[in-house]
């Protein structure tokens, strides 16, 4: 069944004569009808045909009588932005620009104090004295650089060179590894010399050629007389992998910033705490655990000594218990010993002295609180009491000063402020002051704690050893090797992205062991070059 279309103009009137003579438009009716025929087949059977006409136009033809093809499709700006962008990120300068700025960012915030009171910065950074002759301490509260690794530019760094390191994985990292991993046969002898290295074994075999780089750690595809060999294809995956690792690192960084807490705690020998009750959110992804009703009590607290009387160490002995009271850990900590347990991290930061139990006159004890004395300059600590011996309530209250630089000895003096003389806490030796007999039994100390979640260090860690792993794997060369045998010719070209003397050293050692192919009057004999 064939489907026609015929176009015939229809006979016109005067008036319609007219009118096209001023139009110049033909106007075409198109009649529809079916014509029926019989066809007599080599078989003189009939066959009834029917050539079906249409009234649908059909498709217009192009100047070559081929069907008109469709426009290019033009693309609108709105649908080259994100190229643009992705361009613009991937650009290697930005990069850099955007990682000195975090290194400046960085070293800025080591110079600046962190985590301090306004008018710690008001005083240390006033306006009649800016630095520089401009930073004061408006710079460094309104852009948030007393908490720099937390503050929305240092973050906004961030996730710029982030930004930037996905886009040029995307735009340039992945079609290298897509290129690469292609296997593509050279036929032509030209395209193969034209390579970085190239080389001709005059009577060789392609396939013994193929042995020898398999033996040296080629993968090899022959393909007729065609052969593509290649090694190293992880150094380019390598640098995918620096570029996530440097996204873990700066993801665990973002989340140390923003998701963990922390607090302080000075605790006296023989008292409790409970950790959520220290512990401070420092981010917007701060989420507390079951871990924060533990609660910690301090069994003993004690020091170590130089033999110049100078304090060298001090521990903590430390239980856990957790909410119903069971107890759950128990060990001794110091500096650079801290206890952990479901992700929250107790360290041995500071010490005090609490007070001191003293006998007067056989009664008590009694327990002096002790305060931290201000000294002139120094780190040098100093702690000190006052045990009354009139009446409390007089207007003129005297008694006994007794001071301490640590839990090893007490200094006292009379009601006249002058020294009487010097004891050991449990030395049980009283001391005679404005007929007072005073003895000292004990000093208790407090454990200068300091608590800390921080959820981004594993995320940091795996981050650094990615890089690490990664940052090796990528000094590996991705050579590759094409080869083409011509008649008894083998014509050798290669290339490879990274130490090219080494690499033209390599090939022509491997060339120098591909055998030589002899041929006699009857038969061929295959014979090993020398070199």
């Amino acid at each position: 069944v064939a489907s026609l279309c015929f176009r015939y103009p229809l006979p016109l009137t005067q008036s319609q004569s007219q009118s096209q003579s001023q139009s110049h438009l033909l106007h075409l009716r198109t009649l529809p009808f079916t014509i029926s025929c019989k066809a007599r087949t080599s078989q003189d059977g009939n066959i009834s045909k029917k050539i079906m006409l249409s009234e649908v136009a059909p498709p217009p033809l192009s100047e070559n009588n081929s069907p008109a093809k469709k426009p290019p499709r033009r693309t609108t700006m709105l649908q080259r932005f994100p190229k643009r962008v992705l361009t613009v990120l991937s650009n290697l300068g930005l990069a850099i620009g955007e990682m000195s700025t975090i290194a400046a960012l960085m070293a800025l915030g080591t110079f600046i104090e962190q985590g301090e009171a306004p008018d710690f910065y008001m005083q240390k950074y006033p306006e009649d004295n800016p630095v520089l002759g401009f930073f004061t301490w408006k710079w460094i509260l309104t852009l948030g650089f007393d908490h720099m690794f937390s503050s929305p530019v240092f973050l906004g760094m961030l996730i710029l060179l982030a930004t930037s390191l996905m886009a040029c994985t995307y735009t340039t990292q992945i079609p290298i590894v897509k290129v690469a991993r292609r296997w593509s046969f050279l036929s032509s002898s030209e395209t193969i010399r034209k390579q970085e290295f190239s080389d001709s074994l005059p009577r060789a075999s392609v396939k013994d050629l193929g042995v020898i780089l398999m033996g040296a750690g080629y993968e090899v595809f022959v393909k007729g007389p065609a052969l593509y060999a290649f090694k190293g294809l992880a150094g380019r995956f390598a640098p995918i992998g620096v570029h996530f690792a440097m996204l873990l690192i700066m993801a665990g960084g973002t989340l140390s910033a923003e998701g963990s807490f922390k607090g302080s705690v000075t605790v006296p020998q023989g008292l409790n705490f409970v950790v959520g009750d220290v512990l401070a959110p420092k981010g917007f992804l701060s989420k507390p655990t079951e871990a924060f009703n533990t609660e910690v009590h301090v069994n003993k607290f004690y020091m170590d000594y130089y033999d110049s009387g100078e304090v060298s160490q001090f521990h903590t002995d430390l239980t856990l218990y957790d909410i119903n009271g069971k107890e759950i850990l128990r060990k001794t900590i110091s500096v650079n010993d801290p206890l952990r347990y479901g992700g929250i991290t107790i360290y041995q930061t500071d010490w005090s002295i609490s007070a001191l139990q003293v006998l007067k006159d056989g009664e008590g004890p009694f327990n002096l609180a002790m305060a931290p004395l201000q000294l002139n300059g120094g780190d040098k600590k100093l702690f000190g009491t006052f045990l009354p011996v009139d009446d409390p309530d007089s207007a003129q209250v005297k008694g006994i000063s007794m001071l301490a630089r640590d839990l090893q000895s007490v200094v006292l003096y009379d009601q006249e402020g002058k020294f009487a003389g010097v004891r050991r806490p449990n030395s049980k030796l009283p001391i005679e002051i404005d007929g007072k007999k005073i003895e000292v039994l004990d000093a208790i100390g407090s454990s200068g704690l300091d608590l800390k979640t921080d959820p981004g260090v594993p995320v940091v860690y795996a981050g650094f050893g990615a890089l690490m792993v990664t940052t090796c794997i990528s000094l590996l060369s991705h050579s590759q090797i094409w080869a083409l045998q011509d008649g008894t010719t083998v014509i050798i070209g290669g290339k490879t992205n990274r130490a090219k003397p080494e690499f033209s050293s390599e090939v022509n050692r491997l060339l120098d062991r591909v055998p030589e192919i002899v041929e006699g009057s009857s038969n061929s004999v295959t014979t090993t070059s020398g070199g």
